[in-house]
């Protein structure tokens, strides 16, 4: 980055933010992409499609992954994008005028305030932040700055997950007194590798960034920086925050819980990973509480009614009063059960299902409509676009406040698990007489990649 740029970044924050242009309905907003690995492609081959976006910029620190993501761009709108090594040239490009991160967990906040900082509308992947103290320091740039902000929770604006949650928060199952996320999703053993030589066209310093300066290690490098404390947040951060949000949405989003507890571990493999594979949580909101599940091993599914078992002194129901009335029961490997005090429900990526009373009758069920992408992404997307230009944060499906709360969750439960006891809370993000716990709530940052 030239001095020139970076006076321009730091300098010029206040001034862009200020400058920022009212924009009309019909106008296309001119988006960077920060990240273009697994995830980041996903966005390019979205937002090159969708009639509101306009893909002007394109940053990877891998040469070889902007080489990838111009030829997409050309093939899909037969247009180039400027390409960028170092994000903070974007952030201080007048002509982006919204970014889309999608890098590795440990930029996802430092990424979003510095763009925020510069004058940017942001869309980042979830987890909204690496840590407890990133997420308030988001939320506060935000309000710093008045720019929008989503975070990459598509399931919110999936249409039959609102419709059931929805009807969940009218009193479908009655109140809901437990809801539990499931991470039931196969991972094999990543092995061991040697460090190595970086590779020709890879800025390993950018990509670490904020992290402790390591040597390159193509374990630390490609997805595999999910299983690395340095980078990554274990698979209650990656996969497990989105049904982690989920069961907070069918609670109707508390805050902070009271305490919580996890406990489990890395268990059949010896490898490099280190991470658990295996993580159960509980959150006591107060007569009511949380849990969550991560299984990377083999396992089974949940969200079957099964055969219940009669009281002492009264015979079991039969076969035939146990299955449920309606369609086939989810099996739910990644997903959320929902118990309520008339009822209970399963939802995955599959359908939603709700069963009512002794008999497990079914009373709701909803299924996926086909879209575009295969997911809600490209919907999630098409409504923070729409608030980068009506300039309504409360319009927003998972707006930052919310989705900071989903992402300290996992890493309370990750606290709770790396100090090996239950924590408590005292009513926001600090713990009781736990100084180990409290010492977890930030990190160490490199510098100049400082929050």
């Amino acid at each position: 980055m030239s001095d020139q740029t970076r006076r321009r970044f730091f300098l010029g924050a206040a001034s862009a933010v200020s400058a920022m242009r009212v924009m009309g309905a019909n106008e296309r907003v001119n988006v960077a992409i920060v990240g273009l690995g697994g995830r980041g492609s996903a966005h390019l081959g979205i937002y090159s499609k969708l009639s509101e976006a306009r893909v002007v910029g394109l940053c990877d620190v891998n040469q070889a992954a902007r080489e990838r993501s111009q030829a997409t761009l050309v093939k899909n709108t037969s247009e180039k994008a400027k390409e960028f090594e170092d994000m903070r040239e974007v952030f201080a490009d007048k002509n982006v005028e919204a970014v889309s991160i999608a890098t590795p967990n440990h930029w996802h906040a430092l990424a979003a305030i510095w763009a925020m900082k510069a004058g940017k509308d942001v869309y980042g992947e979830k987890p909204a932040c690496y840590n407890i103290y990133e997420g308030q320091k988001l939320i506060q740039v935000m309000n710093e700055t008045k720019r929008m902000m989503q975070v990459g929770s598509q399931h919110r604006s999936t249409p039959f997950k609102m419709k059931a949650m929805e009807a969940i928060h009218g009193g479908l199952i009655g109140k809901v007194y437990s809801s539990k996320g499931l991470c039931y999703k196969r991972r094999p053993s990543i092995g061991h590798k040697e460090d190595a030589p970086t590779p020709a066209g890879v800025n390993w310093d950018m990509f670490l960034g904020p992290a402790p300066m390591r040597a390159f290690n193509e374990l630390r490098f490609k997805y595999n920086w999910h299983w690395f404390w340095d980078t990554g947040n274990g698979d209650i951060g990656n996969q497990g925050v989105h049904e982690l949000g989920i069961a907070r949405w069918a609670m109707g989003d508390p805050a902070w819980p009271k305490n919580a507890y996890a406990h489990g571990g890395k268990f059949v493999y010896t490898d490099d990973q280190e991470t658990p594979n295996t993580l159960t949580a509980n959150f006591d909101f107060g007569g009511r509480e949380l849990l969550f599940e991560v299984r990377g091993l083999l396992t089974n599914a949940e969200g079957s009614p099964g055969r219940r078992v009669g009281a002492p002194g009264n015979p079991a129901p039969s076969d035939s009063a146990t299955a449920p009335k309606g369609g086939q029961p989810l099996n739910v490997m990644v997903g959320n059960l929902i118990y309520g005090t008339e009822g209970w429900a399963a939802m995955s990526d599959q359908g939603f299902q709700a069963f009512k009373g002794e008999s497990n009758e079914m009373i709701m069920e909803e299924r996926p409509q086909r879209m575009a992408g295969g997911d809600a992404t490209g919907l999630h997307m098409q409504n923070f676009l729409s608030v980068v230009k009506s300039r309504k944060y409360e319009d927003l499906h998972d707006g930052l406040k919310n989705a900071v709360l989903s992402a300290s969750m996992c890493h309370i439960a990750n606290i709770s698990y790396r100090v090996g006891r239950k924590v408590i809370l005292a009513d926001g993000p600090k713990f009781v007489g736990d100084n180990d716990a409290n010492k977890m709530l930030t990190r160490d940052y490199r510098k100049p990649y400082t929050v």
